[in-house]
């Protein structure tokens, strides 16, 4: 008799459990999990790819900066930029003889113009208005994290010099041997350091 009962309570466990309904949501839920994974994948792919991730920031404490360019061309400051290519790295220095860290650079390009930004490449996460990537120009500055991309804090700018046919390029100092201003595009070692661009000329 108990034996009897026992069989009776599994087969009344199995049929409630393969309910047309809840099958129905058991498949539902695997095939969101494959989604899922998918999704995770084409995402890596897209990395190995070069393509840009915007980084999260968390930037509530780091103030919001107003930059005055008083209606001086974007084309001159690319243009006058293009004039350093070739000034050696130096940490901490704005000075050109001495060379030029990133934030140096960009400091030394804008002050060039009268032109008063923030001395750090941190201070700029604030800055500006930012504008989606595909939308970048000559002029915009774009900004990244430091050569550790998981901090997602901005450590290192440049200058938009060409965005054309989806191929942008961007002139700064860079560190390392045989390294200083620049021009790079957005290659596989910037894209997943990517931040995001700021427009701080006038439209």
């Amino acid at each position: 008799m108990h034996t009897s009962n026992t069989t009776n309570y599994n087969a009344g466990l199995f049929a409630r459990l393969f309910h047309p309904v809840l099958f129905a949501a058991l498949l539902f839920a695997a095939s969101a999990l494959f989604q899922s994974c998918s999704s995770t994948r084409r995402q890596a792919n897209q990395r190995n790819e070069a393509a840009p991730v915007r980084k999260t920031v968390n930037s509530k404490h780091i103030p919001a900066v107003s930059i005055n360019t008083r209606n001086v061309p974007a084309d001159s400051v690319v243009s006058f930029a293009k004039t350093l290519i070739g000034t050696r790295y130096k940490y901490g220095s704005s000075d050109k003889e001495k060379g030029f860290d990133c934030s140096g650079f960009i400091t030394y390009v804008f002050t060039h113009f009268g032109i008063k930004v923030p001395r750090s490449s941190i201070e700029f996460t604030n800055a500006g208005k930012e504008v989606p990537l595909k939308e970048a120009r000559k002029g915009d500055l774009i900004l990244f994290t430091g050569s550790d991309a998981s901090t997602g804090i901005v450590g290192h700018m440049g200058i938009i010099s060409q965005h054309k046919n989806g191929k942008l390029f961007f002139i700064h100092s860079a560190s390392g041997n045989a390294k200083g201003v620049m021009i790079s595009d957005m290659n596989s070692y910037f894209a997943p350091r990517f931040v995001k661009v700021i427009r701080v000329f006038n439209d």
